[in-house]
């Protein structure tokens, strides 16, 4: 089994949406599908992929823009954290009517986590970590096996998320990296925006970080 991982900046303010896959069973995930995401489709039709699940970091409209999408094309069920399950159909609490950007307004999610879970796809399990403070419904999707984790927008290179939106919690947030910086540092970490880091750089490198150990 091969795990594969594609980034898509999508949307306007150019969030990473992910399509990670098993080239054996051509089983997969996307994970936080902005707007307009016809290159990650085109890529799913053309590997083929059965999408087991669309895995949504935080409900904020940058990360959902594009779900009914995936949704309608793949038939995926949908994950968001409790705390967020409204936002998924209310443009006042996703933050699309605040920034302008035109009313992003989805279904409601078919899944709803608490953090804590150990999910299974492509035969391969996710834990779901609570990682709060960016947002209240904040979640990690960490792949242990391959020392892999979907951080959304609590962790980025060398930054950490804005707390300065409704249920943002700077203290949170950063209890919340505590965790993260916890696993193995070699664990590469798949933000929200930017680009893809390490634990161990973030430990050493990161200015909001070094703090904490």
């Amino acid at each position: 089994m091969a795990l594969h991982v594609r980034a898509f900046v999508l949307g306007p303010i150019m969030t990473n949406a992910y399509l990670m896959w098993d080239d054996s069973s051509k089983g997969g995930v996307v994970i936080d599908p902005g707007s307009n995401p016809e290159q990650l489709l085109d890529l799913i039709r053309t590997e083929n992929l059965t999408i087991e699940a669309v895995l949504l970091t935080h409900a904020h409209f940058d990360h959902i823009g594009g779900v009914e999408d995936v949704r309608a094309v793949t038939g995926a069920p949908v994950y968001v954290h409790r705390e967020e399950a409204e936002w998924l159909t209310d443009p006042a609490q996703n933050g699309s009517a605040l920034f302008g950007v035109g009313d992003v307004r989805g279904k409601e999610a078919d899944v709803l986590l608490s953090g804590g879970e150990v999910l299974t796809f492509f035969g391969t399990d996710v834990k779901v970590l609570f990682t709060p403070g960016h947002s209240p419904g904040s979640v990690s999707f960490y792949w242990e096996k391959d020392r892999l984790l979907a951080s959304g927008d609590v962790l980025f290179q060398g930054s950490v998320g804005r707390t300065d939106l409704p249920g943002g919690n700077y203290e949170t947030l950063m209890g919340s990296i505590e965790k993260i910086m916890d696993l193995p540092e070699e664990t590469r970490v798949l933000p929200g925006h930017g680009p893809e880091t390490t634990v161990e750089r973030e430990q050493t490198g990161n200015p909001f970080i070094s703090g904490l150990s």
